[in-house]
């Protein structure tokens, strides 16, 4: 048994290698995974490290834990709109198209290892399922860049297939050790696990955003320490339930990351860290707790049963259950591509050896082989792929360097980088010549790496980044003067009002934000009020309609200037009148 001492000189040198490894896997297109798995082979008992590790329970207990923190991490990164766009294709996903996948797999597995049709269906149910801690890695840590449909499909998948996994994995064990029958029984197991898991998961995580909203911590780094303790709390609780706690401590940090808690940038950075340390320490431990001699013993079969499970059981369960929510073809195949197998699969097999199962180890073996190929096969050819079939994204340009609001009370603010791209809205403008919405603050403006003190007259270029402070609630306005032209953007939202200048141009207006508001592009917003109104009923409070488009005058000068004025979008256009140019004027009384 190692001292203390040693092991904590292992886990440092592990992860000092982990850190390597991924630049390594970063230059040469190999996914992380297979860099950390053949890292913890190379350690194991078998490789050059000579490490004796064969304790299924420890793995299993120390796999589901870092699994706990990298799902809670990337539920944090989950927006609500991910959500929004892609629950109805991925909750079906995660569900019909698991148990499509298990079956097919379990069935070929089950013919080709010689096994009963029962274990066979376990080996499928353990590898039914995307696995979220690579999917998370290869879609959000550069390596593919697709469309916001599908990358949102595929997270909200893989963060949510694995109850259904869960559940045929325990479910099948249990009824080839006599626990469960099969039937009634199975079905009542999958309904506790995902009901049970889902109230949980949705539970703490609006009580504990609401604590972390209110609460008033005296150190700012407890406040990540306690966004750990609640999804851990969220995951044993549904644990010890009998619900999934993978959905719930993702489902929990889903809502506790939209709900922007105190320190939320400090949250974010911290369970990015954490998550990564688990994915390498846990990546490795699976690594050194396999035997490469036995693994070589099930190649041939494991080959087949990955074959089958990566060009017909995965494309049969996506096209299944992708094709009425309109997914093209192309989209659907590469949907089907993305079958990522990865720790849930390898942590899923320790459940039959913990069981003592008759074919527990060549499932084990088995399952390990297959994880292999499917990140090697899928994961190293994944943006290859999304170019063959022209779903690429372009990349977006990161900022050399980054500003942060560090609060430990509610802000009201963003700091959002924009990159200015050649047919950028704002690109060759001035500053002061953008229309943006009063208390929009261009912080800084980065250019080839150097910082430049924004000004009125300073000019953006092409490959400027452009840091912005801004409130939430007029962040889509400000999105569509930096947004290339050829980006659809989202509309502007209704009956919300968005503060401007009396003194912008009527031609900035329009060209920004894709409005008509009259003939002369010239005429400023003070102009074009008064215009409308006249000189007696220029007063604050007064309204001007122009077609959809409402102007509230909010603040006067002492000389009667307009200074500011809210516009916003009514929900249903103004009938037109003779004009081609309409107006309303509802001047205060």
């Amino acid at each position: 048994m190692f001292s203390i001492e040693t092991l904590i000189l292992i886990a440092g040198s592990l992860l000092l290698l982990g850190i390597a490894s991924n630049k390594f896997s970063a230059r040469m297109g190999v996914p992380v995974l297979v860099v950390f798995l053949a890292i913890g082979m190379l350690a194991g008992s078998e490789g050059i490290g000579g490490i004796e590790f064969e304790n299924y329970t420890l793995a299993h207990g120390f796999a589901t834990t870092a699994l706990c923190l990298i799902l809670f991490n990337g539920g944090i990164g989950t927006p609500y709109a991910a959500f929004q766009s892609a629950w109805k294709p991925a909750s079906l996903l995660a569900t019909l198209g698991v148990i499509v996948t298990a079956v097919i797999t379990g069935l070929a597995a089950s013919w080709i290892l010689g096994l009963s049709w029962l274990q066979g269906l376990l080996l499928g149910s353990i590898v039914g399922s995307t696995d979220a801690s690579v999917v998370f890695s290869v879609l959000r840590g550069g390596g593919v860049h697709i469309r916001p449909r599908l990358a949102n499909t595929l997270e909200v998948e893989s963060g949510s297939n694995d109850p259904m996994a869960i559940f045929l994995t325990v479910g099948l064990i249990e009824v080839l050790t006599g626990q469960t029958p099969f039937g009634f029984g199975l079905v009542t197991l999958f309904l506790n696990q995902a009901v049970v898991g889902t109230a949980m998961g949705m539970a703490v995580g609006w009580a504990g955003a609401w604590v972390l909203q209110h609460i008033r911590l005296e150190a700012a780094g407890l406040y990540p320490v306690m966004a750990t303790a609640l999804g851990l709390f969220s995951f044993g609780m549904a644990s010890e339930l009998g619900g999934s706690g993978f959905l719930a401590v993702y489902l929990t940090g889903v809502v506790i990351g939209n709900r922007r808690p105190v320190f939320h940038r400090g949250i974010v950075l911290f369970h990015d860290a954490l998550a990564w340390m688990c994915q390498i320490l846990m990546f490795t431990a699976l690594g050194i707790l396999s035997f490469p001699s036995r693994l070589w013993d099930v190649t041939v079969p494991a080959l087949l049963i990955a074959s089958v499970l990566i060009f017909v059981a995965r494309p049969i369960a996506v096209f299944l259950c992708g094709m009425p929510f309109r997914f093209t073809v192309r989209e659907l195949s590469f949907l089907s591509w993305v079958g990522l197998k990865g720790a849930v699969p390898i942590t899923l097999a320790t459940f039959p050896m913990m069981a003592g199962l008759p074919a527990a180890s060549v499932i084990f073996d088995t399952v390990f082989f297959v994880v292999l190929v499917s990140a090697l096969v899928q994961g190293w050819t994944l943006p290859a792929v999304a170019r063959f079939l022209k779903l690429e994204v372009p990349k977006n340009q990161k900022t050399p360097v980054t500003l942060e609001i560090s609060s430990l009370q509610n802000v009201d603010g963003d700091i959002v980088d924009y990159y200015i791209d050649q047919d950028s809205r704002a690109s060759g403008c001035m500053i002061k010549d953008l229309a943006l919405p009063d208390g929009v603050v261009i912080a800084l403006i980065v250019r080839d790496e150097q910082t430049v003190l924004p000004q009125g007259r300073s000019q953006l270029l092409q490959g400027d980044h452009v840091v912005v402070v801004l409130r939430p609630s007029i962040r889509a306005m400000v999105d569509r003067v930096f947004a290339p032209t050829r980006t659809h953007v989202k509309e502007l939202p209704q009956e919300l009002e968005f503060p401007l200048r009396g003194s912008i141009k009527v031609c900035d207006l329009e060209q920004f934000y894709e409005l008509k508001l009259a003939d002369d592009g010239d005429l400023t917003l003070d102009e074009l009020v008064r215009q409308h109104l006249g000189e007696n009923n220029v007063k604050i409070g007064a309204v001007v309609q122009i077609d959809q488009i409402a102007l509230h005058l909010r603040e006067l000068s002492s000389d009667g200037t307009v200074l500011y004025v809210g516009m916003s979008i009514l929900a249903e256009p103004a009938e037109a009148t003779d004009s081609s140019l309409s107006a309303t004027s509802l001047p205060l009384e």
